[in-house]
């Protein structure tokens, strides 16, 4: 079902060589593709998380990676699509239980080789966004090691190559969403 749901998300999206290389890859993993010891590449969910105006983000210091990132990490056989796994990762991982996704819609799509201290060798990363409130509690996942709330013209220059304008690309479509009006 993840993966159906997935390939249907993916067919929504505008044509593009990055999508086409998802289906590729999706047809050729199957099922596989979805669970983190399916082989060195996998899918995984990820969230932007924003402050209800958009003029924030809210990011975590990754660990393993040593770089500033939004929330995200592998298909777990609990959850029933990437989108919900994309909400559990930035739920567990910034310690904010009630954040939801403005939308099951895929915002970003990054695919990513993963070097160090990582078991696996590639990521092919799906994006969403989710809106949460600055003033609320946030915390530390043992993944990271730190988690900071930033203006979003002030992501920290520790970002991986291209992220911020992914981070742009997504925040103006997180915008366009019929659920970012209604508040």
């Amino acid at each position: 079902m993840p993966l159906a749901n997935l390939l249907t998300s993916l067919r929504e999206l505008p044509e593009s060589g990055l999508r086409d290389a998802y289906l590729r890859f999706l047809d050729v993993a199957g099922d596989a593709a979805l669970r983190r010891n399916g082989g060195p590449e996998h899918v995984t969910g990820s969230c932007f998380v924003f402050s209800p105006e958009f003029d924030r983000v809210l990011l975590c210091f990754h660990r393993k990676g040593q770089f500033w990132v939004q929330f995200g990490g592998h298909v777990e056989s609990s959850d029933a699509s990437v989108a919900e796994a994309a909400q559990r990762e930035a739920r567990e991982e910034s310690g904010i239980d009630d954040l939801v996704l403005l939308s099951p819609a895929i915002l970003d799509l990054d695919r990513h080789d993963l070097h160090g201290g990582f078991s696996c060798t590639s990521h092919w990363d799906v994006g969403f966004a989710a809106t949460g409130d600055p003033d609320v509690a946030i915390a530390v996942s043992e993944e990271s090691e730190d988690v900071r709330w930033f203006p979003i013209n002030e992501v920290p220059v520790q970002a991986p190559a291209g992220f911020r304008a992914r981070l742009e690309r997504a925040r103006c479509i997180a915008i366009a969403l019929p659920s970012a009006r209604m508040g």
